[in-house]
């Protein structure tokens, strides 16, 4: 079992920056992937990003290549979720999600959850 906790949601204006983190516990976590979604109110749960633990290799969805960057802490067993440049259709409530193996792009395949984190850009 891996146990996942985010951090740092928060009500920013447009333009401007946040940072969200998300604690993991329960497991080692070199052979896990770690990603982030999000999901707006009446929408799917889409993927933003991920990061293969063992060898910090990122990958991103197209809607926040360049103004959001994954970096993960070691010591710390955390996960953190940079966002620049925040849009008001960043708007969502973010969630961690573990999964064992290479990094995954749908929901479906990951194993574990956070419980969530609100962010909501103002215009």
């Amino acid at each position: 079992q891996v146990q996942l906790v985010e951090s740092g949601g928060q009500l920013v204006q447009a333009g401007g920056s946040l940072r969200l983190s998300c604690a993991a516990s329960g497991r080692t976590l070199s052979s896990y992937s770690l990603g982030w979604f999000r999901q707006a109110p009446g929408k799917e749960r889409e993927f933003v990003g991920a990061i293969r633990w063992s060898t910090g290799s990122t990958y991103y969805a197209d809607s926040v290549k360049g103004r959001f960057t994954i970096s993960r802490d070691n010591a710390k067993n955390t996960v953190s979720l940079q966002m620049n440049s925040l849009r008001p259709e960043d708007t969502a409530v973010y969630y961690c999600a573990a999964r064992t193996g290479a990094v995954a792009v749908t929901r479906t395949q990951y194993d574990y959850w956070g419980q969530g984190t609100q962010v909501t850009v103002s215009s």
